[in-house]
């Protein structure tokens, strides 16, 4: 084990941590919002969002308060959706259960809807200097080179391992500064690509670098398999200057987000076959002549499971749709609904 490890590690936070508005409050609830937003988000994408939500949502019990639409309103963009409809779930369940009161502590913490062990962990400790370990991607990546550990972080192996590594290094009665600075160390020195390996202050110790491992660790089992999709959608043009939306009510992506009638298939299809499903889709007869192909985006959209090829048609249409699906909206009213960000791209630059 490298000797002083916490000591080392908080010497180097001191001298380079960044000033983060989450850092400079024991706030139980601003900490969790922090964490909540940075899952699968990297700083500097995730710190416009944080400040808007404490900006309207300065308490839990306001955030409990909001319709779960707004909150995915105010979302939209950062993907991984279902973090905000937990973030709004979890917010009830502290004025419901905590009288409002965000709890502190990791046991608490842990019953939330959303909150996992790292999360638990990291409120915890950095709200009330609770002894509790965190353990995320960087800490992983730090553990893992540093130590020379190539049990799969993403098996149950490898979780226990490094939490049982991560305990023994805590510093119990410094913990938020201990916690806070390896995140922040694998955040900014023992980075994915490219680590500033020549300022580390574990340069000696050192496995990855010792060994020449730096690019293999830390070792993670593919077990996602990517899917391919298309996604083919139509904007209705009514007269009146209004159009026609849904609610994604199904589980999976985007869930409880709004889009333009969509047709969605497992290989191209051609425009004959594009416009039937739209007709079957919307109970009305297309003519294909009056269907006009507006974008056929180059790249896909990819996600974490799926890669997404997308392509925009038109459709002038003077009648009505009878649906309980589809909501017909005025165009001027388009912003006040949360969109997948593959759509708010499109309507940025596309005229109605």
């Amino acid at each position: 084990m490298v000797n002083n490890f916490s000591k080392n590690l908080v010497d180097w936070y001191a001298r380079n941590l960044r000033d983060l508005p989450w850092r400079n409050t024991q706030n139980s609830y601003r900490i969790w919002l922090s964490e909540i937003i940075l899952q699968q988000t990297r700083v500097i994408q995730g710190l416009p969002y944080y400040l808007k939500f404490i900006e309207k949502y300065p308490t839990v019990l306001k955030l409990a308060k909001a319709k779960e639409e707004e909150i995915l309103k105010l979302w939209e963009g950062l993907g991984y959706y279902s973090r905000a409809r937990n973030l709004h779930k979890a917010a009830i369940m502290v004025v419901e259960k905590y009288n409002g009161e965000f709890p502190t502590s990791y046991n608490n913490l842990i019953k939330l809807k959303g909150v996992g062990v790292y999360t638990a962990s990291a409120v915890a400790s950095f709200s009330s200097n609770e002894a509790v370990a965190v353990v995320d991607g960087n800490v992983y990546r730090v553990l893992s080179r540093i130590f020379g550990v190539f049990t799969p972080i993403n098996s149950s192996e490898g979780q226990k391992e490094f939490k049982k590594i991560a305990d023994s290094l805590l510093d119990t009665s410094n913990s938020a500064n201990h916690n806070q600075a390896i995140m922040e160390f694998g955040a900014l020195c023992c980075t994915p690509k490219k680590p500033k390996c020549l300022t580390c202050p574990f340069l000696k110790d050192c496995y990855s670098f010792n060994n020449n491992t730096i690019d293999i660790l830390p070792i993670k089992l593919k077990k996602t398999k990517i899917t391919i999709k298309y996604f083919f959608y139509l904007i209705i043009k009514v007269p009146n200057n209004t159009t026609y939306i849904s609610r994604r009510e199904k589980k999976g992506i985007w869930k409880h987000l709004y889009e333009f009638p969509l047709v969605v298939s497992e290989i191209n299809l051609s425009s004959k076959q594009i416009i039937e499903n739209f007709s079957e889709l919307l109970s009305i007869e297309i003519p294909p002549n009056k269907v006009t192909l507006i974008k056929k985006l180059d790249k896909p959209h990819k996600l974490s499971h799926q890669h997404i090829y997308t392509t925009f048609f038109e459709y002038q249409y003077n009648g009505k749709i009878i649906s309980d699906k589809f909501s017909n909206v005025a165009v001027n009213n388009l912003d006040n609904y949360p969109f997948p960000v593959l759509i708010s791209n499109f309507k940025e630059n596309y005229k109605f």
